[in-house]
């Protein structure tokens, strides 16, 4: 039995989760990315009405701006499941790797949505008709907790990455 992040998990698995690392990574900030997309489009776009993904036209466009927007964000999360099953088919499934992408993913979305689509692009604001300093402080800041949390979770398995390479 081989000894990692506090748990014990047989040799071939360990080894698996080292040559899977990147996988696991990559799906779970598919995943994350999806995700965050997911609620951003069912909040904000549907339930509290505050901006559509494209706001420089009519509301048509806009309704038919968040259904491509919603159709990408299911892409990315069932994209990211099926690689999930096929790390635990192939028993290299590193959850808190994958946890990490994930935190990743939604950090990363939530910033680029925040700065480039809001800001530089100018495709929609959070809200209209309000002061939006303090809705953009929050945006980015929670987008940037999301990465920090991410962060800290891959570097974590990096390193337990990287003693189990050197063991080989």
């Amino acid at each position: 039995m081989a000894i990692t992040n506090g748990g014990s998990v047989d040799h071939a698995t360990a080894k698996n989760r080292v040559v899977y690392s990147s996988f696991n990574l990559w799906s779970g900030f598919l995943f994350g990315l999806g995700f965050a997309a997911f609620v951003d489009e069912s909040v904000f776009h549907q339930l509290l009405h505050w901006h559509h993904f494209y706001d420089k036209s009519t509301t048509d466009v806009g309704l038919v701006s968040d259904g491509i927007f919603h159709a990408f964000s299911w892409f990315a999360t069932v994209g990211s499941l099926f690689m999930y099953a096929n790390l635990r088919r192939r028993k290299g499934l590193w959850p808190k790797r994958w946890i990490g992408g994930a935190f990743l993913g939604a950090g990363s979305f939530q910033l680029y949505d925040g700065l480039i689509q809001h800001k530089v692009m100018k495709l929609h604001q959070i809200r209209y008709e309000v002061d939006l300093f303090m809705y953009d402080v929050v945006w980015n800041a929670s987008a940037l907790i999301l990465m920090a949390v991410g962060v800290i979770l891959v570097l974590q398995t990096r390193r337990t990455s990287t003693k189990a390479k050197a063991e080989r």
